[in-house]
């Protein structure tokens, strides 16, 4: 059914109230390059062939159900990468009882979706089903945001296996090695910079934004008092400033409201997010940011002229990044049957 908008209303405006939706619902640099070296795209090849296969069934089935699985399982991968590296310790829960917090209930992880979770709990299954014991949990978190990524419109790449599940999983580590909505440049920088990420990667990677949606409390200080200013954030494109105020009050909002990273292609997997950072419609500070940046200005432009040439270094740098602080052998690792807990 069309969704029809008063003709007083800005093309902006009539877009954002369309997408404004309601949701209910430490290894050192060196020793984690070892282990990233031992990484393979074949590395199943012998004891789960069928495995790539058997989670895009999954994959395939779930984005048709639920397509925000896409951007849930990319954002689940992202966050946790970039938390004691590519080990699954995103995905296991707080034992009842414990006072010490699991990553996935840091305060800076509630907004994670569960359609991710349900995702690789998913395809889990059906993977011991038909190769007990064999394959981690962070190998399957790696193949299906691969899978997303492409389900959504983006490229195909291959994915390197062999992690081992990391053993710990802490939310007191999160905090500190998460980007946030506020984060500038120069924060960014030296936060990808540890985990071996370049500038470039960092731009690359902020891509990913081009689908997803987030909560108003993320940017609503952007709409009305910018660094205390008692202003906008003057980098705002104004229609897109009005929109957003319509339904993210300065006070008292509906805590569900959300609005999507990519206000033209939402739901496309493209490289539209840095036209629109050009055209000041970037959703977050540290998004908008990346276009002020002399360093990082050039990158922005350079990708959002080019689709092929934002695909190509968008899976190049999926595959630097999940090789972050990859765990290796029983000394480092485990190979979980239930993904949410410690073997």
């Amino acid at each position: 059914m069309p969704v029809l908008c008063p003709s007083s209303f800005s093309f902006f405006t009539c877009l954002l109230i369309i997408f404004f939706l309601t949701i209910n619902s430490s290894n050192s640099l060196a020793n984690a390059t070892r282990s990233a070296r031992q990484l393979s795209v074949n590395y199943y090849a012998k004891s789960c062939p069928q495995l790539e296969k058997l989670i895009g069934s999954i994959t395939s089935n779930q984005f048709k159900e639920a397509p925000v699985s896409a951007p849930a399982t990319i954002r689940l991968f992202f966050h946790d990468c970039f938390v004691e590296g590519c080990d699954a310790s995103i995905l296991i829960a707080t034992k009842p009882g414990s006072k010490i917090l699991a990553e996935k209930d840091a305060e800076d992880n509630k907004d994670l979706r569960t359609e991710g979770f349900d995702a690789i709990m998913r395809a889990k299954t059906l993977v011991e089903s038909k190769c007990p014991g064999v394959v981690s949990c962070a190998d399957i978190l790696a193949i299906a945001a691969r899978d997303f990524v492409h389900l959504a419109g983006g490229p195909y790449y291959q994915v390197k296996k062999g992690r081992w599940d990391g053993k710990m999983s802490m939310a007191s580590r999160v905090p500190y090695n998460l980007p946030h909505a506020n984060s500038t440049v120069d924060q960014l920088i030296k936060l990808f910079s540890s985990k071996g990420l370049t500038v470039q990667d960092l731009v690359v990677l902020s891509g990913a934004h081009t689908i997803g949606f987030t909560h108003c409390k993320h940017f609503v200080g952007r709409l009305y008092d910018y660094k205390g200013t008692t202003q906008p954030d003057p980098s705002i494109d104004p229609r897109l400033l009005k929109a957003l105020k319509m339904s993210c009050p300065h006070v008292g909002g509906n805590a569900d409201i959300v609005a999507p990273f990519d206000v033209t292609t939402p739901f496309l997997f493209d490289h539209a997010y840095y036209a629109n950072l050009e055209a000041k419609l970037g959703l977050l500070a540290s998004d908008q940011g990346l276009f002020l940046d002399p360093r990082t200005k050039p990158l922005v432009q350079s990708l959002g002229l080019d689709k092929g040439n934002f695909f190509q270094a968008f899976s190049a740098a999926m595959d630097k990044m999940g090789s972050i602080g990859v765990k290796r052998g029983r000394r480092h690792g485990e190979k979980r049957k239930d993904c949410s807990m410690h073997m």
